[in-house]
């Protein structure tokens, strides 16, 4: 009996480990499912491999990937492994980065000509 109480705790950790570690990847599992149900034609994704392309069309388990212009070839659903969301163009910042360098360079042409002009 005095065996028995020495094992339970293992067991409880042991048990506590292999639930949170099943949970995990049932959630990893269903995210997947979520991205390969959500696919649409003209989503760009990764494959496991590594590969980029844009969907072309989509069967029941087969996706048709467009990886360079005129090239289309068939993979399994599972092969993908994420969408490749386009990058948001934060066109303030952009402007406020070109508004910087015109007013360096209208310095640089004034500090300029003030060495140009003869000095009374």
């Amino acid at each position: 009996m005095n065996q028995m109480i020495v094992f339970l705790p293992l067991l409880i950790v042991l048990g506590t480990f292999m639930f949170f570690a099943s949970r995990r990847q049932k959630r990893a599992m269903q995210a997947t499912i979520d991205l390969q149900e959500s696919l649409s034609v003209g989503d760009r994704v990764h494959t496991t491999s590594g590969l980029q392309g844009t969907i072309a069309a989509i069967a029941d388990d087969t996706v048709d990937l467009e990886i360079a212009s005129g090239v289309v070839t068939t993979w399994m659903k599972l092969a993908i492994r994420d969408r490749i969301e386009p990058e948001v163009v934060d066109t303030d910042a952009e402007e406020a980065d070109e508004d910087a360098e015109a007013i360096a360079d209208s310095d640089a042409l004034t500090a300029g000509d003030s060495e140009r002009l003869p000095k009374d």
